[in-house]
C-alpha cells in the first residue's frame, strides 16, 4: 500500500492505482466527465486535474499514479482556475437548454414542461404533485395568473404558446374533484413560526414550512384567508369555493389559521417574535394608489382595490350608469367587467397608451370588450369634474406615442391643446396599490414606502423577522411573484432555524442560442383554449366565465409542447460540475462546432449539439462492445461524433445495447422510448429484483465477458428513484 496525503488527509492506496481512484476510495471528490471504469483512461475533459507538492504542472488524476509520500491538493486556487477554464470551453460549445424557457420565465420556477408532459401522458396525479412542489394554490393561480411562463414558450415561434395556465388549473381541478392530495409533513422540529398575512405569499410560506416540520400559525386581519385572491379578484374569474378548497388542504397539513386579528391592534411584530422562533411579514398592499389628479376627493371617485373588495364582501358602492375606469392592468379589467355585471350601461376604460401597450392579459382585454366595455385609448385624465361634491365628468388629455421609455413601451405624449370630456356617474382609479404604511411602522421602509427586505434572504431590520410579497421593496406585483418569494423564503427560514447559512448564489445553467433553432419542420397546431360562457350571458352575473379544459382538450394541448428543457437535467454530470464553480462561458463564445441533427433511431436519440467530445460513447462501443458503430469524425474544432462512414445509425451494426446512453455525461445521447420497449428481455439482459427505499423493485442487468456493463430501471419504483449509474451498479 502507498501512503499519501490528499487535502490534508492521510490515506492509503494500492500500488499502481491512480490519484482519482485513491481519492474516490476515501470519499474525496474529484470531478471528471470522460472517465469510467469500463473503458481505458482517455483524459479528454481536463476536469480531474490536481496539484501535487513539488511537481510544477497540474496532474490529470485519472491517469497519474500514486507514489509514496505524495501530497495532493484537489481544490487549490490553481486547480479551481484550471477547471473553470476547462468548463467554460466545454460549455461554450454545448448548445442545449438545461431548463425550459417557460420555467425560467415563471417567477416561482415551476416545472411547466414537466407537468405539461405528465398531462400529455394522462398522469394527472403526478402532474399535480409536481406543480405543488412550487405552488400551494394551483387551481386558483391557474385561473388568475397572467402566465409569464407562456411569454417564454418557444411554441410561439411555430404558432402560439402552450396554454400552460389553463393546463395547471385542469390538473388542480382534477385533484379537487377526487380525494385531494395532502403532502406528508416531515417530523416536528419543535420550531414555531408566525406569518402575518393570509394571502398567496403567506399561505405559500406556511404550506412549505409546515411540510418541513415546523409549527406555523397565520394571522390575518380579514374574516377569511386568501388575501387579494379572495378580496381583489372577482368571483367570475376565481370562484371562492375553489379557493376555499385549496386553503382547506393547507390547513389539513396542520397550519393554524387565525382570522380577524390586525397587526398593530391585536399584536405587534415584536410580540409575535417573542413567542415564535421566526416571523414572516406578508401583509400585502391594501391601499389604492393615488393618481394625483384634481378632483380625486369628489364623491363617486373610488380606488380600484377598494371597489372590488366592497363588491366581493357584498356591500358594493353606488356607481350609477356611466362609469370610467382609469388604468390598463388586470385590476382595471376586473373593475370594468365588474361594473358591467353591476348593471352600468356605459363602462369606459381610459388608458394613455394603445391596446398593444396594455399590461393586462390579452384574454381579459378581449373578453371585456365582448361584454360591452368601451376603450378610450391615448387619453389621460386631466381632471375629475364635480357638482355639489359629486363627480359628473372627466376631462381627458388626448395623447400620442413618442419614444420608448425604460419599460420598452412607447412613451405617451400630450397633444397640445387637444382634450375631450365624458360624462360619468363614477370613476374607478385602477392604476396600482400600495402598502398601508402604519401597518409596518416597526420595520424599516424604503424610499418608496415599502418594507425594506434583503432581496436574497428576505431579512428585515429585526432579527428573525422576514418580509415577502407586495409589501416589500418594489411593491405590488402579480401573485405568482409573491408565491415565488414565499417558496424561497421558506427555505431561508428553514436554514435560519437550523443555524445554517443559505446559498444565495444562482447556479449556472446552459441556454440555447435562440438564433440556432430551426422551427421549419414543426407542424402547426391550433392552440386550444377553454370554452367560455357567451358574452351576453356572462355579463349579467358573476358565474365563472371559463368552463375549463376537458380531459381530451388538455391532453391534446399538452402534446403541443416542444420539450425544450433537457430530460437529463437531474442526472447531467456536466451541469453538476458546472454548478460547483462560478463560470462564464460567454468569454469563449463563437460559432457552435456541432449542430442539432436527426441522426437517431427508434431506440436512441442523438443530440450532437450537446456533445462535449468526451469520447465515452465511442470508446465504450469499441472497447466494451467490440462494435465501433460510432466514431470521431473530422479534426480540430470541427470534430464530431457520428456513425461509421456517417451512415444513419439504423444502417450501422449498433445493437441498441444502450451502454453509450448510460455513460453519456451530457444528455447528447438519450433513450427515445420506454425502457421496456427499448430493451427486449433477450439473452443479453437479465431481470433482477432489488430493494430501493425498502420496496422491491425490478432492474435489467446487461453483462459483457462476465462484467456488468449496464443496469436499467425496469418499473415505476426503480425509474422514479432517479438513481445514478454508480448507485444502480451497487444495487446488483
Amino acid at each position: 500500500m502507498i501512503n499519501l496525503i490528499i487535502n490534508n488527509k492521510a490515506v492509503q492506496a494500492p500500488e499502481g492505482s491512480t490519484i482519482l481512484e485513491a481519492a474516490r476510495a476515501n470519499g474525496i471528490y474529484i470531478p471528471t466527465l470522460c472517465y469510467d471504469e469500463a473503458v481505458e483512461v482517455y483524459g479528454a475533459c481536463g476536469l480531474c486535474v490536481v496539484e501535487a507538492e513539488g511537481i510544477p504542472k497540474l496532474l490529470r488524476s485519472c491517469s497519474a499514479k500514486v507514489s509514496e509520500g505524495m501530497v495532493i491538493n484537489t481544490e487549490s486556487e490553481r486547480v479551481v482556475q484550471s477547471r473553470k477554464i476547462a468548463l467554460e470551453l466545454l460549455m461554450s460549445a454545448h448548445d442545449g437548454d438545461c431548463v425550459a424557457p417557460c420555467q425560467l420565465n415563471c417567477p416561482a420556477r415551476t416545472d411547466c414542461q414537466g407537468y405539461v408532459g405528465l398531462i400529455a401522458n394522462g398522469e394527472y396525479d403526478a402532474a399535480l404533485k409536481l406543480i405543488k412542489n412550487k405552488i400551494a394554490l394551483p387551481a386558483s393561480i391557474g385561473r388568475v395568473c397572467p402566465h409569464p411562463c407562456e411569454k417564454g414558450c418557444r411554441r410561439a415561434n411555430v404558432e402560439e404558446p402552450i396554454n400552460i395556465a389553463q393546463l395547471k388549473a385542469f390538473a388542480a381541478d382534477m385533484d379537487l374533484k377526487a380525494d385531494s392530495y395532502v403532502p406528508e409533513c416531515k417530523p416536528s422540529t419543535g420550531k414555531k413560526i408566525a406569518i402575518i398575512g393570509g394571502g398567496p405569499a403567506g399561505l405559500t410560506a406556511a404550506f412549505y414550512l409546515r411540510l418541513l416540520g415546523h409549527e406555523v400559525t397565520i394571522y390575518d386581519m380579514m374574516e377569511k384567508m386568501g388575501g387579494m385572491l379572495r378580496y381583489g379578484i372577482p368571483q367570475y374569474r376565481l370562484p371562492k369555493e375553489v379557493l376555499d378548497k385549496e386553503i382547506a388542504i393547507i390547513e389539513k397539513t396542520g397550519v393554524k389559521m387565525v382570522n380577524g386579528k390586525k397587526l398593530g391592534v391585536d399584536y405587534t411584530v415584536k410580540s409575535l417574535k417573542a413567542d415564535n422562533d421566526a416571523v414572516i411579514v406578508a401583509i400585502g398592499a391594501w391601499s389604492s394608489s393615488s393618481m394625483r389628479t384634481p378632483g380625486e376627493d369628489l364623491n363617486g371617485v373610488y380606488g380600484g382595490i377598494d371597489f372590488l373588495r366592497g363588491v366581493i364582501q357584498g356591500n358594493p358602492v353606488e356607481i350609477g350608469e356611466k362609469v370610467a375606469i382609469c388604468g390598463g392592468g388586470n385590476t382595471a379589467m376586473d373593475a370594468c367587467r365588474t361594473a358591467v355585471r353591476l348593471g352600468a350601461k356605459e363602462v369606459y376604460v381610459v388608458y394613455r397608451r394603445t391596446r398593444n401597450e396594455m399590461p393586462a392579459d390579452k384574454l381579459e382585454i378581449d373578453e371585456a370588450e365582448e361584454e360591452g366595455v368601451i376603450y378610450k385609448f391615448l387619453t389621460n385624465p386631466l381632471s375629475f369634474n364635480g357638482e355639489n361634491g359629486k363627480v359628473k365628468s372627466i376631462t381627458l388629455q388626448v395623447m400620442e406615442l413618442g419614444e420608448p421609455d425604460a419599460s420598452g413601451r412607447r412613451r405617451p405624449v400630450p397633444i397640445e391643446g387637444k382634450t375631450e370630456e365624458i360624462a360619468v356617474d363614477s370613476v374607478i382609479m385602477a392604476i396600482g396599490q400600495k402598502l398601508v404604511a402604519d401597518d409596518a411602522k416597526e420595520l424599516t421602509l424604503t424610499d418608496r414606502g415599502n418594507i425594506q427586505a434583503d432581496e436574497d434572504t428576505f431579512e428585515t431590520n429585526l432579527d428573525g423577522v422576514f418580509a415577502i410579497g407586495d409589501a416589500t421593496n418594489k411593491g405590488a406585483s402579480i401573485a405568482i411573484e409573491a408565491i415565488g418569494e414565499a417558496d424561497r423564503c421558506a427555505k431561508v427560514v428553514d436554514a435560519y432555524l437550523k443555524g445554517e447559512s443559505f446559498e444565495t448564489r444562482v447556479p449556472y445553467i446552459s441556454k440555447r442560442d435562440e438564433k440556432t433553432i430551426d422551427y421549419s419542420m414543426r407542424e402547426k397546431q391550433e392552440r386550444i383554449m377553454a370554452k367560455v360562457l357567451p358574452a351576453d350571458e356572462r355579463n349579467k352575473n358573476f358565474k365563472e366565465v371559463s368552463l375549463g379544459l376537458t380531459e381530451e382538450e388538455a391532453k391534446k394541448e399538452a402534446n403541443r409542447c416542444l420539450e425544450c428543457g433537457c430530460r437529463e437535467y437531474y442526472k447531467c454530470k456536466l451541469l453538476n460540475v458546472a454548478q460547483r464553480y462560478d463560470i462564464k462561458p460567454e468569454r469563449f463564445k463563437g460559432e457552435m462546432p456541432q449542430k442539432y441533427n436527426e441522426n437517431s433511431n427508434e431506440f436512441i436519440e442523438r443530440n450532437t449539439a450537446k456533445c462535449i467530445l468526451c469520447g465515452l460513447c465511442v470508446r465504450s462501443c469499441r472497447e466494451v462492445m467490440n462494435l465501433s458503430s460510432i466514431g470521431l469524425l473530422g479534426r480540430g474544432f470541427s470534430t464530431n461524433v457520428a456513425p461509421a462512414f456517417n451512415l444513419p445509425l439504423n444502417e450501422t451494426n449498433c445493437t441498441n445495447c444502450g451502454l453509450c446512453v448510460s455513460l453519456c455525461p451530457t444528455g447528447a445521447l438519450t433513450e427515445r422510448s420506454s425502457l421496456k420497449k427499448q430493451v427486449p428481455l433477450d439473452e443479453r439482459y437479465e431481470e433482477k429484483t432489488v430493494e430501493i427505499n425498502g420496496e422491491k423493485a425490478s432492474v435489467l442487468v446487461a453483462k459483457y465477458n462476465g462484467k456488468t456493463i449496464r443496469v436499467i430501471p425496469n418499473d415505476d419504483i426503480s425509474r422514479n428513484a432517479n438513481l445514478s449509474r454508480e448507485e444502480l451498479f451497487k444495487l446488483v
